[in-house]
């Protein structure tokens, strides 16, 4: 299933992460775990937030994602399932008329 996940990191926690080199690696490795077809950095709400659309075989996987970013940045994460055009109107063909 395609999501978007969220990680909205903690200010002081990711502070630290980028003084001590920590946080372009955890961003490395999780975009290498994950490969996202797209991934997004900004700001929401005052708070580094990365956005990452990526096809999530199994539930099981959410916490093997989300641990580093709860772990070593105090994130708030969020997982929503999204589509793309294609799949609206995959969707959309199905439905009853």
């Amino acid at each position: 299933m395609r999501v978007l996940l969220k990680a909205s990191m903690d200010t002081e926690k990711s502070n630290e992460a980028i003084r001590n080199g920590t946080l372009p690696k955890l961003i490395q490795e999780s975009l290498e775990q994950i490969k996202p077809e797209a991934a997004y950095f900004t700001s929401d709400h005052g708070k580094r937030t990365a956005y990452l659309v990526f096809d999530m075989q199994d539930s099981w996987q959410m916490p093997v994602i989300s641990e580093p970013f709860f772990l070593q940045l105090g994130a708030e994460i969020t997982y929503t399932p999204v589509m793309n055009v294609e799949d609206m109107q995959k969707g959309l063909s199905q439905l009853g008329r």
